[in-house]
């Protein structure tokens, strides 16, 4: 077994320095907002772990059996000697993509990428010792603004699962495809996992457990704020809520404040004042019809060659590839 490479392009600084402008940023805005990849601290990841298991949390165990379904044509129509994956974490459904790939395409290098250097070479080792044939080179990075860091050469699928995609806005989205399109040489792929639209009566819940899981990790973005930026936010006093946005076609999560406060964030020299019953967005998770995430993707440069769905169409697998 090849011992796993690791390249650092993000260190624990830049991430500090990424925090504090967006908390500035964010918490002066009228209305007010904060950006999820906050949320995930280890207390945050561990929350998220469990909001997965939950009966009401239908995406990742749905993508998750679709992409077992599936997983061998994607494979056959791929034909990748890369596969690079965006967002890696514990690497987890990858190994299903890394089985298929090694048997019925000529895999030979796995390119995970993460925000985190501990977690990425823990998954990292995990994958090289389980797939010792496999060349394993992580990449510490934002992926939003360093995929020029992305190792070039062979034949390269990136994928970007978990339905991450709709976290971002439509101006977002549309710079990050484009930014995909160009650091990939043409007839690359892109594999894509997104949240289709479904009944919100399904939908909200998922977003609003009855066990309020998902109002605690709301509110772990103020615990991230009060270690990161020596902030004294008192969580328990801020709602969760979450709501579905017909006009936009994604889930809003919300803080809600129940009284007035103010709220001192000491790292920033910066006081903010909340009205009782005012609201603060912490994340969006925008869902898709087919026709419309194939727009985007077209105008990103993409040409959509195979879509996937579940059986209740909730959620989809696009392989697209640049042109």
């Amino acid at each position: 077994m090849t011992a796993p490479t690791l390249d650092i392009h993000l260190s624990d600084d830049d991430l500090t320095a990424a925090l504090r402008s967006d908390a500035r940023l964010g918490l002066t805005a009228n209305p007010k907002w904060l950006p999820p990849k906050w949320f995930y601290d280890a207390r945050g990841s561990e929350l998220f772990e469990r909001i997965t298991e939950l009966p009401e949390y239908y995406p990742t165990r749905t993508e998750r059996a679709l992409l077992e379904r599936v997983v061998g044509e994607i494979a056959r129509a791929a034909q990748a000697e890369v596969l690079v994956e965006l967002g890696a974490g514990s690497a987890a459904k990858t190994r299903l993509l890394l089985t298929a790939l090694t048997t019925h395409a000529p895999l030979k290098t796995y390119v995970p990428q993460d925000v985190s250097a501990a977690a990425l070479r823990a998954a990292a080792d995990a994958v090289a010792a389980e797939f010792p044939g496999l060349a394993v080179h992580g990449v510490v990075s934002d992926f939003t603004d360093t995929l020029h860091n992305l190792p070039r050469g062979g034949r390269r699928m990136i994928a970007f699962l978990g339905g991450t995609i709709g976290n971002l806005v439509p101006d977002e989205r549309a710079e990050f495809l484009t930014s995909i399109r160009d650091v990939l040489e043409p007839g690359e792929q892109l594999l894509l996992g997104a949240g289709l639209v479904i009944d919100p009566a399904v939908l909200v819940p998922a977003y609003d457990d009855a066990a309020g899981i998902t109002a605690e990790f709301n509110r772990n973005v103020l615990h991230v704020l009060n270690s990161r930026l020596d902030a004294d936010f008192a969580p328990e006093k801020f709602r969760h809520i979450a709501i579905w946005d017909s006009a936009h076609e994604w889930i809003e999560m919300r803080l809600e404040a129940t009284e007035d406060m103010t709220v001192t964030v000491r790292a920033l020299d910066l006081t903010v004042r909340f009205a009782r019953g005012e609201q603060m967005r912490t994340e969006i998770s925008a869902k898709f019809l087919i026709e419309g995430l194939s727009a985007e993707l077209t105008i990103a440069g993409f040409g959509t060659e195979h879509v996937w769905t579940d059986p209740d169409d909730r959620f989809a697998l696009v392989l697209a590839r640049r042109r």
